[in-house]
């Protein structure tokens, strides 16, 4: 186990300054937010999406800080994604007495007063976190407007499907499930995915209902 001395200077508590890093995938590479990081003390790195905050090293880092620790990302979205996970991360590092620095946001190093420094930081990254959900929001609306533009037009041809109706894969699926087996136990035979296999369930009717049928004509 890792123990993590707490230093004092004239009844001061000394910040200790924790990196967090973040890719989606395996397949990305850290080295650029761990190139920007290299001041810090200690870095924390998951390889997984911002959209779960079911990330190992992100809890591990969440559980390391102590009162006066910052923080530190190279961007705010390395932390979490969407507003509401970000809020919920930023209530956990402030009651452990930690702040949080976000490179790409405008330092607050020159701030030697910290309870002013944790107050300009805090509004600092909820504008931030307004900014951005504001983008999003104008993505998705741009999006929206381009399908309909496209749908007028007669080009918009929608997500293509990855399996057809008659695929064996996906009737062998359908044949399972309609023999008692569960959306679990088919994607552990089958592989499809169960939310997958659900959807292509009700694009196709193969429901509940169609199995009791079945078991009620073979008793």
């Amino acid at each position: 186990m890792e123990f993590k001395k707490t230093f004092f200077k004239k009844g001061k508590i000394l910040m200790t300054k924790i990196g967090y890093a973040r890719v989606s995938s395996k397949e990305q590479n850290l080295d650029r937010q761990l190139q920007a990081l290299q001041g810090v003390s200690k870095v924390f790195s998951d390889k997984l999406s911002g959209q779960s905050v079911e990330r190992p090293q992100l809890q591990a880092m969440l559980n390391y800080i102590r009162e006066g620790d910052i923080v530190i990302v190279t961007e705010l979205d390395r932390l979490g994604r969407n507003n509401k996970e970000l809020t919920e991360l930023m209530n956990q590092i402030q009651i452990k007495g930690a702040t949080l620095e976000v490179l790409n946001l405008p330092s607050m190093n020159g701030i030697e007063d910290e309870n002013l420094r944790r107050l300009i930081n805090s509004l600092v990254i909820e504008l931030y976190k307004y900014q951005a959900e504001s983008e999003r929001k104008k993505i998705k609306e741009r999006q929206a407007q381009g399908i309909e533009i496209a749908k007028k037009k007669g080009k918009f041809k929608g997500r293509q499907l990855k399996f057809k109706k008659n695929d064996p894969r996906l009737k062998h699926a359908f044949d399972l499930f309609l023999n008692g087996l569960s959306d679990k136990e088919v994607e552990e035979q089958t592989g499809i995915n169960r939310r997958t296999f659900r959807r292509y369930r009700a694009r196709y009717n193969v429901t509940v209902d169609q199995r009791k049928n079945n078991e009620k004509r073979d008793s």
